[in-house]
């Protein structure tokens, strides 16, 4: 086939598109793309009978995408096609019918892995999504699946796991994705799916004393164990949850004494989402985010900026410093100007023993003008100073 861009004015919808009809196609989700981007996949086509015009076998919806942006800007760029040479029409209607059914759209790992690559390169979830047409919350749920272990991961690219479970496994800290993989390769256990992972994962379960930050030796309370011995558990949750936030509140006081910046204790099962964020050293601003889950398992992410606050960093900060006050008079200004009257009052005095001096200050104020006096003609017989 022959390659090459061609104007939308001499393309039109050949009758053997196995998707031509009369209504024009719903083109929501792909516009943003060819928006964004234009058209990238080369449209097929071959020669209608009259010259340098031609016929759309497939890539309808793309030909009407185009069209719409042309509209909206009021020119139009052409097109890449692949231009088939002469055949019959039945070459025609099976190179439609392998072009649509050839496509298979990437599942939710292939496009994770894709979002990733992406916003390590600098893109936002916004821009993502209008790249290819979903939202916010679809590019938000997908780039998700980053916080699972690569061997959940991969079980759901093999649809071994459903798409309701990977979402609550999202939810999940990484101890709690190991022990339901722990479940999964066991054949004497059952591992909860579904529905059912979701109580697993919040509701009515002990607290093992893993997740404890405290010594277990200082520990006042009751500890249960197993007939073996290999696991133990808290028996009085409040008491636990007591010695836990102390022992949060001191971890946080030793990052502070370290140098970070700023250590954000997020709400008890609040998750931290990597994907919003960017890795940023201590010595450039980076904070520390204490995750805290319903288990009681703590986990510290250490050097994180939120992306906007990445960029601020990067820019060399938006934030003006602010100006440090003037120093703070050691006298008030009334208290100031009733000095400067008995100063005033002590030269006048001493102005009375040196004559010679003070008429040279009138004379001076005189000549050169002064507010604080002035010289006047008294229209009464005898001259008055003023």
């Amino acid at each position: 086939m022959q390659l090459a861009h061609i104007p939308l004015d001499q393309l039109n919808i050949s009758a053997l598109n196995m998707r031509r009809g009369k209504r024009a196609p719903d083109i929501s989700d792909i516009l943003p793309s060819v928006r964004a981007r234009g058209v990238l996949v080369p449209l097929l086509v071959r020669p209608n009978g009259q010259p340098e015009t031609f016929e759309i076998v497939a890539g309808r919806r793309r030909y009407f995408a185009a069209k719409s942006l042309a509209d909206e800007r009021g020119e139009g760029d052409p097109l890449p096609c692949a231009i088939m040479e002469d055949g019959d029409d039945a070459d025609a209607l099976e190179a439609s019918l392998i072009e649509n059914l050839a496509r298979l759209d990437p599942d939710e790992v292939s496009q994770w892995e894709t979002f990733s690559r992406l916003v390590r390169q600098g893109r936002t979830v916004p821009d993502i999504a209008a790249t290819f047409g979903i939202t916010d919350l679809k590019v938000k749920r997908i780039l998700a699946l980053g916080y699972l272990l690569p061997k959940i991961r991969e079980a759901y690219r093999r649809e071994e796991i459903d798409a309701e479970t990977v979402r609550h496994l999202t939810m999940a800290s990484k101890a709690q994705q190991k022990d339901w993989l722990a479940l999964c390769a066991d054949p004497d256990q059952y591992a909860p799916r579904g529905f059912q992972l979701k109580q697993w994962l919040f509701g009515g379960q002990s607290i093992s004393t893993k997740v404890a930050l405290f010594a277990i030796d200082e520990y006042p309370g009751l500890i249960t164990s197993d007939l073996f011995g290999e696991d133990s558990y808290f028996a009085d949750a409040d008491l636990f949850w007591q010695k836990q936030n102390e022992a949060i509140a001191a971890r946080r006081d030793t990052y502070l004494n370290d140098g970070w910046s700023e250590v954000v204790l997020l709400e008890p099962g609040q998750y931290f989402h990597a994907s919003d964020h960017e890795k940023t050293p201590k010595k450039k601003g980076g904070k520390v985010v204490i995750t805290v889950s319903h288990r009681g398992e703590v986990e510290c992410h250490e050097g994180w900026l939120s992306r906007k606050e990445a960029r601020r960093a990067r820019e060399g900060g938006e934030q003006e410093e602010t100006a440090a006050k003037p120093p703070r008079p050691e006298l008030t200004g009334p208290m100031q100007n009733y000095v400067d009257l008995h100063r005033h009052a002590g030269v006048r005095a001493a102005m009375l023993d040196h004559p010679a001096v003070a008429l040279r200050l009138v004379v001076a104020h005189a000549i050169t003008g002064s507010g604080l006096g002035r010289c006047a003609v008294n229209r009464s017989e005898e001259p008055t100073r003023r």
